[in-house]
C-alpha cells in the first residue's frame, strides 16, 4: 500500500503564482490553499502572474512542472542577466513622484519596455499634498499628448484617481525606489504590506518585503502585483527595430523612410526625422531614442554572445 506522503506526490495541480521569491514561489490554487514551491530544472523559470502545473511534494509544498502559455511578460535585463519581473498582467502602472525627483530617463526607459511587451501603462504622479507635485505634473504634459494616461494621486491622502483604473484588472505597479510604492499598496489593500516578509524569511531567504514580486487581491476581479523598487530599467534584451517600435509616436512613420535600414539618427530621407522637424515627435523624445540606440549598440558590442546564453 501506498503511504499518504506517497499518494500526494503523485498528484498534480493547476495554480497561478502569486509571489516570486527567485528560487521559491508561492502558487495559490483554485481552493485559496497556497503551495510553497520549487521549480523542476531551469527551463521552469515561473513568473508572479504565471499559471502552472504543479506536482505536489507535501502537504503545502510542490514542484512547478510546468509553466503556462503566457499573453505577456515584461522583464528587464542587462549585459549580465534579466530580472522577470511579471507575467499575464492587463496594465503597468509606473509609479512617479516630485521629491525624490523621478528620472524621465526611467519612465521612458519603462515605457519602450511595456510598449514592446505590448502592455498598456498608466503613469500615476504620487505625494500630490508636495509643492513640487504641480511642475512635476507639468512635465508630464508630453505624455499624456502621446496618449498615455496620466493621474495625480496621494499614497498617504486620496488614491481616487487611480482605484477604477485598476478595477477588474491586475495590474503591475514599478517604480523606482522613494516614489511612494509600499504606501500605495498598503493604501489600496488596507494592510501593512511589511507583514509578508514575516513569509519570505520563513522560506529562508532572509529577505525583505521591497526584494519580491507579490500578488495582493483587492477584490475577486481586481489584484495588484507589486515589484522591488529599482533604479534602470534595462533593455539589452531588445532589437533595434524594436527599441524603434515601441517609441508609439514614431509608428505612422516607420517604414516609410527613404532607406530600409533607416535607425532615424541623421539618414537622408528620414521620416521620423522629418516628423519631429515638422512637430509631429516631440524633439525630447526623438532626442531619447537617439541616445537609447546609440547605448544599446555599444553594449551589444562589447558584449555580442549575449544572446547565445
Amino acid at each position: 500500500m501506498t503511504t499518504r506522503r506517497e499518494r500526494e506526490q503523485q498528484v498534480v495541480v493547476e495554480g497561478r503564482v502569486v509571489a516570486d521569491f527567485g528560487r521559491e514561489f508561492l502558487v495559490e490554487l483554485a481552493d485559496k490553499r497556497q503551495l510553497v514551491c520549487t521549480r523542476k530544472g531551469k527551463k521552469q523559470d515561473a513568473a508572479c502572474g504565471d499559471f502552472v502545473e504543479v506536482k505536489l511534494t507535501g502537504s503545502a509544498q510542490g514542484s512547478i512542472l510546468r509553466v503556462g502559455t503566457r499573453r505577456n511578460l515584461l522583464f528587464r535585463s542587462d549585459e549580465w542577466r534579466e530580472k522577470t519581473l511579471a507575467a499575464n498582467v492587463d496594465q503597468v502602472v509606473i509609479l512617479l513622484a516630485p521629491k525624490p525627483a523621478f528620472s524621465e530617463a526611467f519612465l521612458n526607459l519603462s515605457l519602450v519596455a511595456c510598449e514592446a511587451a505590448r502592455i498598456p501603462v498608466v503613469i500615476a504622479l504620487n505625494k500630490s499634498d508636495l509643492p513640487e507635485h504641480a511642475a512635476s505634473l507639468k512635465s508630464l504634459a508630453l505624455y499624456s499628448s502621446i496618449g498615455y494616461t496620466v493621474i495625480a494621486m496621494s499614497a498617504k491622502g486620496d488614491i481616487s484617481a487611480l482605484k477604477p483604473l485598476l478595477e477588474g484588472k491586475l495590474s503591475l505597479l514599478v517604480g523606482q525606489s522613494g516614489m511612494g510604492k509600499s504606501k500605495t499598496v498598503n493604501a489600496l489593500v488596507m494592510t501593512d504590506v511589511a507583514r509578508v516578509g514575516e513569509l519570505s524569511a520563513s522560506l529562508g531567504s532572509g529577505t525583505q518585503t521591497t526584494t519580491f514580486s507579490r500578488m495582493y487581491r483587492l477584490d475577486r476581479d481586481t489584484a495588484i502585483i507589486d515589484t522591488p523598487g529599482f533604479q534602470s530599467f534595462g533593455l539589452f534584451h531588445l532589437t533595434e527595430d524594436q527599441i524603434g517600435e515601441a517609441m508609439r509616436e514614431f509608428r505612422p512613420f516607420l517604414g516609410t523612410c527613404k532607406f530600409n535600414d533607416c535607425a532615424h539618427r541623421n539618414e537622408p530621407g528620414c521620416a521620423v526625422i522629418a516628423a519631429a522637424t515638422a512637430g509631429k515627435i516631440k524633439a525630447e523624445r526623438l532626442s531619447f531614442y537617439q541616445v537609447l540606440l546609440e547605448q544599446h549598440r555599444e553594449l551589444h558590442e562589447n558584449h555580442p554572445d549575449w544572446m547565445d546564453k
